[in-house]
C-alpha cells in the first residue's frame, strides 16, 4: 500500500521542487503536512551531472528539506510529452497516495518539459477520477492545484498570494547548493552568484507581503479562503 500524502510537489526535473517552493515544502512539513516530491525524469543529460550525480544531489536536497517521500516518475528529458502512457502513470500515483494539493509549475515558459509537465498534471488529475478502468488503486480526484514558478522566461510574475518564507529561506538555499552540478559548476563567473540572485527573488516577494524573504503562487482556480487570520 503506497503512503498517503497531504501534498505532492510535481516537479520536471529533480531541482524545480526546491528552486521553486523549497520554502513551502519546508513550511508544510513544519506543521505536520504529509508531503512529497515526484520528479517526473531523471533531469539528465547536463554539461555537468550524469544519473548518477543527480541522484545523489536529490537524495541529499531531500535530506535538508526533510522530505522522506520522493519518487521519480523516469520519463524521458527534454523530450517529456502529455501521452496517455505518462498520463496514466502519474494518474495512477494520485490514485495511490491520495493528496488533496498538488502543486505543478506555472503554465507558461520557455522551457517544453515545464509547459508538458502542467498538462500532464492536470489531465492525470483528471483521470485519477475514472471508475471502469484498468488503473490501480481507489478513484479519486485531488482538491486543489496550486503553481509554482520556476520559469526560464523573462517575465514578472502575477501571483495569486505569496508565501511568507523568512523562517525556511536558510535551509532552502541549502537544498539548492546540494545541486552543485546544475547551480554552481560552470556558474563561477557569474556576478552576482546563481544563488545570490534567487535570494534577491526571494527578497523581491518578501518585500512585496511586508517581510524578509517570500515564494509565489497562482492557480487557474479560484482560492477559497475559510477567514482572514492566515492573511499577512
Amino acid at each position: 500500500m503506497e503512503e498517503k500524502l497531504d501534498v505532492i510537489v510535481i516537479a520536471p526535473h529533480p531541482d524545480d521542487a526546491e528552486l521553486g517552493m523549497g520554502g513551502a515544502i519546508l513550511k508544510m512539513l513544519g506543521r505536520g503536512l504529509k508531503v512529497g516530491i515526484l520528479d517526473l525524469t531523471s533531469g539528465e543529460p547536463t554539461p555537468f551531472g550524469s544519473p548518477e550525480i543527480r541522484k545523489a544531489e536529490t537524495e541529499a536536497a531531500s535530506k535538508v528539506l526533510g522530505v522522506t517521500w520522493r519518487r521519480n516518475l523516469g520519463l524521458p528529458n527534454r523530450s517529456l510529452e502529455a501521452t496517455l502512457e505518462a498520463r496514466k502513470k502519474l494518474a495512477i500515483v494520485f490514485r495511490e497516495t491520495h493528496p488533496d494539493w498538488i502543486f505543478a509549475p506555472y503554465w507558461v515558459d520557455a522551457h517544453p518539459d515545464h509547459v508538458a509537465a502542467t498538462q500532464l498534471v492536470e489531465q492525470a488529475r483528471f483521470w485519477s477520477k475514472l471508475s471502469k478502468t484498468d488503473m490501480p488503486g481507489e478513484r479519486f480526484h485531488p482538491k486543489r492545484i496550486f503553481n509554482y514558478y520556476c520559469v526560464h522566461l523573462k517575465m514578472h510574475a502575477q501571483p495569486a498570494f505569496v508565501l511568507d518564507i523568512s523562517d525556511q529561506w536558510e535551509a532552502k538555499r541549502q537544498s539548492i547548493e546540494c545541486y552543485h552540478s546544475q547551480f554552481v559548476q560552470g556558474r563561477e563567473d557569474l556576478d552576482p552568484p546563481f544563488i545570490k540572485q534567487l535570494e534577491y527573488e526571494a527578497a523581491y516577494w518578501g518585500k512585496s507581503i511586508g517581510v524578509k524573504y517570500g515564494e509565489p503562487f497562482t492557480s487557474r482556480e479560484p482560492i477559497g479562503l475559510s477567514g482572514l487570520g492566515g492573511l499577512v
